[in-house]
């Protein structure tokens, strides 16, 4: 090859390298993703696709199963019933954001009488009530109550936001009349609690609920205390064994690195 030729492919060449140095490099840097927790794949410290290790989403393998504990329905008044599932999650820090459920109510001859759809959250650690008041079965008496999920289970690292609040002075009277439940909730935390919602079952010795209501308070200060009331227009049938009162709130994402 004569000089003339070696000197026009060292241009060639210097050419190609440049342009391959100020469009490769940043294109294979656009290209390059470091890995995540919404890549779609198995990497870093993740169990599944996206899902376990320090991402939000966990591994559903690796938790216990939420269970429905029981689901009833109560008579309030006339065809008027209210509807009460418990919702057991034993996983400290996993939580779902948003489910749909649905509410069955059949009679004695295991005909529907009546329905409700709803969405609900799924606290960690403990009991979620799913409460739906107001049904109308158009008289119709319930003898069987059926609570399902219709929509899938998603667990997320989630933190306990009613754990904040504690019951106490609970009390119980007027059962002959028009029955009323009354108790105190303290916000434990140094935040402002907004919305917290309460399902109030009421039990009877042998641990059957014959009665439940619901409420909201609009807001609790920090170390605040509020008054629940909770109310029935009609005479408790039983005798009151039991009270439940439980706090309601959306579970909180607990924030991991390495998203």
């Amino acid at each position: 090859m004569s000089w003339a030729a070696r000197r026009r492919a060292a241009y060639i060449i210097g050419i190609l390298l440049f342009f391959g140095v100020v469009i490769g490099v940043p294109l294979a840097f656009s290209l390059y993703r470091s890995p995540s927790c919404t890549d779609g794949k198995q990497n870093q410290n993740e169990t599944d696709i996206d899902k376990g290790g320090s991402c939000p989403l966990l591994d559903e393998r690796y938790l216990s199963p939420e269970s429905v504990l029981w689901s009833r329905s109560f008579l309030v008044r006339g065809g008027n019933y209210s509807a009460v599932a418990y919702v057991e999650n034993p996983n400290k820090e996993a939580g779902v954001r948003s489910v749909s459920y649905r509410f069955g109510l059949y009679d004695s001859n295991n005909i529907l009488v009546a329905e409700r759809r709803g969405t609900t959250f799924i606290m960690p650690d403990g009991i979620t009530p799913v409460f739906e008041g107001a049904i109308d079965t158009g008289n119709r008496a319930v003898a069987r109550t059926y609570f399902e999920f219709t929509g899938p289970l998603v667990r997320e690292r989630m933190m306990n936001a009613a754990s904040v609040l504690s019951m106490n002075n609970k009390a119980v009277g007027s059962v002959d009349l028009a029955p009323r439940l009354s108790a105190t909730v303290t916000n434990t935390s140094v935040a402002a609690v907004v919305n917290p919602s309460f399902v109030a079952v009421i039990s009877d010795a042998a641990g059957n609920a014959f009665a439940a209501s619901a409420t909201t308070l609009a807001r609790l200060s920090p170390g605040a205390r509020g008054q629940l009331i909770f109310t029935w227009p009609d005479r408790f049938t039983s005798a009151v064994g039991r009270v439940d009162i439980i706090a309601l709130m959306p579970p909180l994402p607990v924030a991991v690195e390495n998203q």
